[in-house]
């Protein structure tokens, strides 16, 4: 492998770079006495992670960073040094320690099958499982003499619940007849029957229990047709007993949440996108299960006010290392990178054999794995065009494991941000195979693309909302053409609103809902303010306004960051015709009273009793006292109420 120690040290000028050609045997020593220096410690290789890690023992702290099969071993590695000292520089950037959530199993599993298959599938987990055979329409199947484990009948209808606490509906249940000879004879059967158990084996060969089912921890699903799938799924069973903990993707803030206001929906985004059915809606707010989330990220990802952020890591230590990489990479003298966004299990093992048995990657691609490709938001595109990309590559499955609508409008919502600044070019794509080769040729279709002039430096933290704003305004800065507007695609979390003025009243129902002051009032003046640096789209004032004259207006003004709130509509206050206090809208209290002057049995034409409209409370109430108003006096002669009983009575004849 070829070094350009020279590139390298250029990238990572506050680093003492030193170089090996077998530290990891007769070189050791080497190791040895670095790990007794102060400050960190980062070995570029991983090969021999464990015999480094070992040697350092609890002396030092020791990162490690693979260059061979990402950078090295390449037809184009003797250019790859300023990819190396990106590499190093992002290896340096300390993600925090996310939470835990801790599952529990006892090792009772249910085997969904249809025929003998599933019954030898629990003759080889009986010894280390507590298993039960459920038998979906089942034919004729010979009995076991003495079987070590219960044989049921019954499918599955409904299924809920995660790894160590699945609840299962069951219609058709029955138990096999005692009498059963030479095969099955079952009881009466019976529906509605509930199963709980700590881990499913599904070889029913029907469609998945669960959306995402390749996501639902402790449920495993194969064909039965398929021997080898099957083993591998029981030999995965076999394993799943005792405590185990899996990371809480999610942190969320309720209070930010702009889901629902009033009963009415507004944001509804992570509920569209959630790929397990993990989120549901919870009031004003919606609910994350930790247990089922699988950790996908397009929630936070979607999330406008970020009350959804991802945990693995946050969005700011991502950005972060994309910053570190970007900045050692043009650092060392390199031009026009492309990131290429992939995760551990898939995209490792198509660079690595591109490396081993192919030309490698090129030497303007850097790699960058991260735990989900669709954790990635727009903030985290849009800082690394700040920072100096040239292009953006997510590398995801031919098959996707889950649906991708979250990570494409991210997608569409960087390109038309980019075209609408003058970046010419396919910036932002996805690059969807199994195939190395296939990796290999579409990234060297890339067109070769100009980065911005003068790479940004801001580093920044906070929520995504918070990384976002920063990373437009400094790409606005370097942009080719920057222009003040940019109108985005529907659904995107940043925009305006529109009032059609004429309809609206200012009832302020639109203030009231608001969760994150976009739009405001003024207590002594009937107005309608909005703030578009704070607006997320999510709606709810659409949902509310009685008059329907507001619709939403998904763009980017770059402007709104230094705007001071705009006056959407303002009118002429209502003065209280007793004690001058302001009260409502002018308008508004002239239209009601026109309405009612004459046609009203209150307030006849000409009657003294119309001023009361015009009257604050407090001197309502008054002038009301004052003159004994009886409001029941003069009602019309109607026929009585009608109540509880009335309406019951139809029902009494009829039973």
């Amino acid at each position: 492998m070829r070094l350009d120690v020279a590139a390298i040290k250029r990238g990572c000028g506050n680093c003492d770079i030193k170089s090996f050609r077998h530290l990891c045997g007769a070189e050791l020593d080497h190791f040895r006495a670095d790990t007794k220096a102060e400050g960190p410690l980062t070995v570029a290789c991983t090969y021999q992670q464990s015999l480094f890690a070992e040697e350092a023992g609890d002396s030092a702290t020791v990162a490690f960073v693979n260059i061979r099969e990402t950078a090295g071993w390449s037809t184009e590695g003797a250019q790859a040094g300023p990819k190396m000292a990106a590499l190093l520089a992002a290896s340096a950037v300390q993600a925090p320690d996310y939470p835990l959530v801790a599952l529990a199993s006892d090792g009772v599993i249910l085997i969904y099958g249809r025929d003998a298959a599933a019954i030898e599938a629990g003759r080889l987990l009986a010894d280390h499982l507590d298993v039960t055979v459920m038998l979906r329409e089942p034919g004729e199947i010979i009995s076991p003499l003495a079987p070590p484990f219960p044989v049921v009948k019954g499918t599955i209808r409904n299924a809920r619940g995660h790894f160590g606490a699945f609840e299962l509906t069951i219609d058709d249940y029955a138990r096999p007849h005692p009498s059963s000879r030479d095969h099955y004879v079952f009881e009466p059967p019976r529906n509605g029957v509930t199963s709980r158990c700590d881990i499913v084996l599904d070889l029913s060969g029907e469609r998945p229990l669960f959306p995402a089912h390749d996501l639902r921890d402790g449920y495993l699903r194969a064909d039965p047709k398929d021997l080898g799938a099957m083993l591998r799924a029981i030999l995965s069973a076999r394993d799943l007993v005792g405590r185990f903990d899996k990371p809480k993707y999610i942190e969320f803030t309720p209070d930010l949440c702009a889901h629902s206001r009033s009963n009415l929906t507004g944001c509804h985004r992570c509920l569209d996108l959630c790929p397990t059915n993990a989120i549901t809606p919870a009031g004003n707010h919606v609910a994350i299960d930790a247990e089922i989330c699988a950790g996908c990220g397009q929630c936070a990802a979607a999330c406008p006010t970020g009350a959804a952020s991802y945990a693995l890591p946050p969005a700011d230590i991502q950005l972060h290392t994309i910053r570190a990489m970007l900045l050692a990479y043009h650092q060392a003298g390199g031009s026009s990178p492309v990131l290429l966004l992939h995760d551990g299990p898939h995209g490792t093992p198509l660079i690595d054999a591109l490396a081993r048995h192919g030309d490698g990657l090129p030497a303007e691609v850097i790699p960058l794995a991260v735990n989900e490709v669709t954790q990635v938001g727009l903030e985290a595109v849009i800082g690394a065009f700040a920072y100096g990309a040239a292009a953006f590559r997510f590398l995801l499955r031919g098959k996707p494991r889950h649906d991708l609508t979250g990570l494409t409008r991210t997608i569409d919502m960087a390109e038309t941000i980019l075209a609408g600044l003058g970046f010419e070019g396919r910036r932002v794509a996805a690059i969807e195979t199994d195939d190395p080769e296939s990796m290999l040729e579409q990234l060297r279709g890339i067109e070769r693309l100009a980065a911005v002039k003068t790479p940004a430096t801001f580093r920044t933290v906070g929520k995504r909302r918070d990384l976002l704003r920063f990373a437009l305004s400094e790409l606005h800065r370097l942009a080719p053409k920057p222009v003040d507007v940019i109108a985005l695609p529907q659904g995107s979390p940043i925009g305006a609103v529109s009032v059609d003025t004429g309809g609206c009243t200012l009832c302020l129902s639109c203030v009231s809902v608001c969760p994150t002051g976009a739009l405001r009032d003024d207590p002594e003046h009937p107005v309608l303010k909005f703030v578009e640096d704070a607006c997320v789209q999510c709606g709810l004032c659409q949902s509310t306004c009685p008059e329907k004259v507001i619709t939403l207006k998904p763009q980017i003004d770059f402007r709104a960051g230094r705007a001071p709130a705009t006056v959407l509509k303002e009118e002429e206050p209502a003065l209280c015709i007793r004690c001058g206090t302001a009260f409502g809208v002018k308008s508004t209290i002239d239209r009601i009273a026109a309405k009612l002057e004459g046609r009203h049995w209150m307030y006849p034409a000409g009657d003294k009793r119309l001023d009361a409209i015009r009257m604050c409370a407090d001197c309502r109430v008054i002038v009301m006292s004052e003159q004994q108003f009886d409001p029941f006096a003069g009602v019309p002669e109607r026929a009585p109420p009608r109540t509880t009983e009335d309406y019951l009575r139809p029902l009494d004849r009829k039973t």
